[in-house]
């Protein structure tokens, strides 16, 4: 029995996840997507009347906590700069978690361009602003960086 040819014919194409298959530049990671209920609690959550809405979408980390842009919704929602700060960068963690589960080795694009992605770059960023206004200047400048290496049209998006 002779070596096995590939075809299209023969192909597993079920997988829908981008594949790069650029050899000349960086790789791309994409996230998986959220569940759908998880999603679905998370527009619920953000549609709650706004002085219900942080307990809400903190409800919703607690069912899903490794649900990026929900971390980063909470941090948008924090009572102060701490706890900002705070849910930024779980959410950030939790992020490189992710990316690192999805086959990213700490180099490539991580683009805004897939709503998957946006999650884990908004809690990025929000690290980036609030770690500014806590005086973090040093990690502030190092997510800064690190947000256009991710994605070097972030200035787009941010």
């Amino acid at each position: 029995m002779g070596p096995r040819r590939f075809s299209l014919d023969s192909a597993d194409v079920s997988d829908s996840r981008p594949v790069n298959l650029s050899t000349s530049g960086p790789p791309e990671t994409v996230l998986d997507p959220e569940p759908a209920d998880a999603l679905a609690a998370l527009t619920a959550a953000l549609a709650q009347p706004e002085d219900q809405r942080r307990d809400a979408v903190s409800a919703v980390v607690a069912r899903w906590p490794r649900f990026l842009d929900a971390w980063a919704h909470l941090g948008d929602l924090g009572r102060d700069p701490i706890e900002r700060y705070a849910a930024y960068r779980v959410g950030y963690h939790r992020g490189l978690d992710r990316l690192r589960g999805s086959g990213w080795r700490g180099s490539g694009y991580v683009r805004w361009q897939h709503e998957t992605n946006r999650g884990f770059l908004r809690a990025l960023d929000g690290l980036q602003r609030t770690a500014t206004e806590i005086g973090e200047t040093d990690e502030a400048e190092r997510c800064g960086h690190f947000l256009r290496q991710l994605d070097p049209g972030w200035e787009q998006h941010g």
